[in-house]
């Protein structure tokens, strides 16, 4: 074959250097131009994580063994040889941002399983990353330099579970400076001044939050492909509210990263929550950060106490497998609910009340009749909760206890809500349907305790109106703007929010740190409308604007004007979802013949597309394969047409 001269830009000689040309033909491989290229500079380094990148195709030659011509590369090819890993500047969900070495040529769904391993944080499948929002600067901040924390020495590793030294992964222990990036990593950090709540965007609608979710980026191309360059600057974030397995002694720095996005959400109102909810939030980041600063984070660091705790886990898995006589027995007899409770249907444009009706529990249904007299015969409904959604809706000072039920049907969700008489009847009623929409009876070992953490749950939303215990009496040190959003900095003078988050402060000051922060998170992820993520679109056949909310198990097509919910269609009904990549256009079909489409007005569709298949993969995850993830199915779920 001929040969002909190929020009290359070496990335390592500098930007002022001419290219380098080196004689080459159309069979020789990949490989054998680096080789050329390697002894061509005659530089003496590690080459091994170099690798050519073509610039007007936007890829990389990272299969050495393929020919030019397999490639298709001829002499007006601009290639640049380059190292696959550069620096980044990292945003995390806490506000600090870290400087570390990222994979530039890996899809990015491998990149961030790197810096989530080099950052000890488990699950990575749940992160993704996102184009930065540019803050509102003023003239005078443009002194103040960002402090960095610099990671760019620290090598990656391959192991899912960094060996633990004193309690830290080893690369973190290796000096001070080291330890104390550890520390901002899994420390949370003390409640942010007013002005700097201030100073960061807040999305004012719907609309607003639905033009965050058109930054994340493509799981499937790497960070060269999607413009980045080395030293930009990105954010990680959490973005499948799917959260598998916590484990607080293996999860520092995941918990503490979620708790503060889970309190950015607050703070910033990018989720909505009642004035009680809000108090109850600053009361517990009161605690949460008095707590840590007094007690420094301890954990264990004795590996013969971790396999001795992963034994007994797995015992205990084997045990609950294995039922003795007498319990199943008790099955056989299986206990059921009996009480008058009040009904409700919303319907649009409808005012009508609720209504009283005697209703039974069994199994996994409820049956409710005209009263209790009429219970023997056949009731006015039968509601069969398995697969359905269970939500909180109470107000405790204002007595309200609500449960919302929303029921799968053909057509989307059915809404249903039931109104308890107090506490004790919710407690009840809301345990037994949490229990019946996963499909469990009330016969179930699990039932008292979860009346017991709604109970408590409960408790924490009292106030104590009267003297505060232990709580400090005219306290100067609870700065009470930075603990609440805006929206009550307007509201309320510091004078009146003090005593109200003091007050919902004595029902958690006794918690520990960690279940501070489970608790906080807990509460997060009962309100409403956790773990929407919305998209504008605009469905086939309609002329206007619509709004898409995704969630974890379903999406919901919600009227941009009013707010409403129009519709609701759970995954578990999807028989499959294409995308027609020439008109970007989305389509569905569900169980029934039911079909719909829709384009994407605020991001691309490949953004739908993956929150879709991402949910769909986060529920395949199990204990027997928790270890490992199984790339190839997030990308034949998430990769549209240009997949692996």
């Amino acid at each position: 074959m001929a040969a002909w001269d190929l020009s290359v830009n070496v990335e390592d000689l500098g930007p002022d250097v001419p290219s380098v040309t080196i004689s080459v033909a159309s069979d020789l491989h990949v490989g054998g131009v680096i080789l050329k290229l390697v002894e061509k500079t005659q530089m003496k380094r590690d080459w091994s994580d170099h690798a050519l990148w073509w610039d007007q195709k936007q890829k990389w030659l990272l299969r050495t063994a393929w020919t030019l011509e397999k490639y298709g590369i001829h002499a007006d090819a601009r290639l640049i040889f380059m190292s696959q890993h550069k620096p980044l500047k990292l945003g995390l969900p806490n506000g600090i941002t870290v400087r570390l070495r990222a994979c530039f040529s890996n899809p990015v769904f491998q990149t961030v399983m790197g810096i989530c391993r080099l950052l000890s944080i488990r699950r990575p499948e749940e992160l993704s990353l996102l184009r930065p929002i540019e803050e509102k600067k003023k003239k005078k901040d443009k002194d103040a330099a960002e402090e960095i924390y610099d990671l760019t020495e620290v090598p990656l590793s391959s192991a899912s579970r960094p060996s633990l030294y004193n309690g830290m992964p080893a690369h973190f222990a290796d000096s001070s400076e080291m330890e104390a990036i550890y520390k901002m990593l899994s420390v949370t950090q003390p409640p942010p001044t007013p002005e700097a709540i201030a100073k960061l965007y807040r999305p004012a609608s719907v609309v607003d939050k639905a033009h965050i979710n058109g930054r994340w980026l493509d799981s499937s191309r790497c960070l060269m492909q999607q413009g980045f360059q080395e030293n930009d600057r990105i954010w990680l974030r959490f973005k499948y509210f799917a959260f598998y397995d916590i484990e607080p002694k293996y999860d520092v720095v995941r918990l503490t990263q979620l708790y503060e996005q889970a309190r950015w959400a607050i703070l910033l109102e990018d989720i909505d929550c009642t004035e009680e909810e809000m108090m109850l939030f600053g009361a517990l980041q009161y605690h949460v950060s008095k707590v840590s600063q007094s007690e420094p984070q301890t954990l264990t660091n004795n590996a013969a106490m971790d396999d001795l705790d992963s034994a007994l886990q797995s015992l205990e898995v084997k045990m609950e497998g294995e039922s003795s006589a007498s319990e199943l027995l008790e099955n056989m007899t299986a206990p059921e609910l009996n009480d008058y409770l009040k009904l409700f249907r919303p319907k649009r444009l409808t005012l009508k009340g609720y209504k009283q009706y005697w209703f039974k529990f069994q199994d996994t249904s409820i049956s409710y009749f005209k009263s209790k007299e009429e219970s023997i015969g056949e009731p006015i409904q039968q509601i069969n909760l398995k697969g359905c959604e269970v939500a909180p809706d109470i107000n405790v000072g204002a007595q309200k206890f609500l449960i919302r039920l929303l029921i799968p049907a053909p057509e989307g969700m059915n809404e249903v809500y039931l109104r308890c008489e107090n506490e004790q009847q919710y407690a009840q009623w809301m345990a037994a349907c949490r229990l019946a929409s996963k499909g469990k009876s009330l016969a179930d070992s699990s039932y008292q305790s979860e009346i017991q953490s709604i109970r408590s749950f409960l408790a924490m939303q009292k106030t104590t109106s009267g003297s505060h215990g232990n709580a400090p009496a005219a306290d100067e040190s609870i700065n009470t703007h930075s603990l609440v959003s805006p929206r009550y900095h307007k509201k309320y003078k510091p004078k009146q929010l003090t005593p109200r988050i003091l007050d919902a402060y004595q029902n958690v000051a006794q918690l520990s740190l960690t279940d501070a922060v489970m608790r906080f998170l807990q509460i997060w992820q009962a309100l409403p409308d956790f773990g929407l993520s919305y998209i504008v679109v605009r469905f086939k056949g309609s002329r206007k604007d619509e709004v898409l909310g995704i969630a974890p198990n379903r999406l919901i097509r919600i009227d941009l004007g009013v707010g409403d919910v129009v519709k609701t269609w759970r995954y578990n009904n999807m028989k499959q979802w294409n995308v027609n990549w020439d008109i970007r256009q989305m389509a569905i079909e569900f169980e029934g013949n039911i079909n719909i489409a829709f384009s994407c007005v605020t991001a691309d569709c490949k953004i739908v597309h993956e929150f879709i298949g991402g949910y769909i993969f986060m529920s395949t995850r199990s204990r027997e394969k928790s270890e490992t993830l199984n790339e190839e199915l997030f990308h034949k779920l998430t990769g549209g047409h240009d997949a692996l």
